[in-house]
């Protein structure tokens, strides 16, 4: 295990969990030092919440349509995050548009499934990249951990992983092999993050 202190994270989620579950085993069996202090849901009945409960994660669902406009439902989000003293937010296939505030820039990330900038942007999530890979025919791609600002897939990048696109792929083929990919790509960017960013 490392001897590194725990960087206090958020994680915001919409789904699955996948992405949540990972970053757990990584902690658990690779030493990731992270503590993953609270995880919010855009959405009640999604597994991401019962992997976050059974893991005994604090578990918050904070649903857009119970704000009126996009600055109340954004501060929804942030406003739990600094009694808790979380210093990042991981966006774990989180498919809400918030706003980052100030206090926050650079210490948002998230993962997007292609190489950005190419396949990003409004609407490219999930099996939208990957169609879009396949049928402009590119041979390479792969994932990014970027940072968030208040535009689609546009922060500053982080960290990439590639992988090959093959013949007679599938997008779900291809979703596999770059979410194997993705589960490399997010511990190693969290592991390069700068520490101490706020005092919790």
């Amino acid at each position: 295990m490392s001897d590194k202190p725990r960087l206090p994270i958020a994680v915001f989620l919409s789904g699955s969990g996948r992405t949540l579950a990972n970053l757990i085993h990584h902690r658990d069996q690779h030493g990731l030092p992270i503590d993953i202090r609270l995880v919010i849901s855009s959405r009640r009945d999604v597994r991401g919440v019962d992997i976050a409960r059974e893991d005994g994660i604090e578990t918050l669902v904070i649903r857009e349509r119970d704000y009126p406009d996009a600055n109340g439902y954004s501060a929804a989000m942030f406003a739990p995050l600094a009694e808790r003293g979380v210093e990042y937010v991981v966006m774990a296939g989180f498919l809400k548009h918030v706003l980052i505030p100030d206090a926050f820039e650079n210490r948002v990330l998230n993962i997007h499934p292609s190489l950005l900038p190419a396949f990003g942007g409004q609407g490219m999530y999930g099996h939208h990249v990957h169609e879009a890979v396949l049928a402009r025919g590119v041979r390479i791609t792969g994932c990014t951990v970027h940072y968030v600002d208040n535009e689609y897939d546009n922060g500053p990048i982080l960290h990439q992983r590639s992988c090959p696109v093959l013949d007679g792929d599938t997008p779900d083929a291809l979703a596999a092999r770059v979410f194997e990919q993705e589960c490399l790509a997010l511990p190693e960017a969290i592991s390069m993050l700068p520490r101490n960013r706020v005092a919790g």
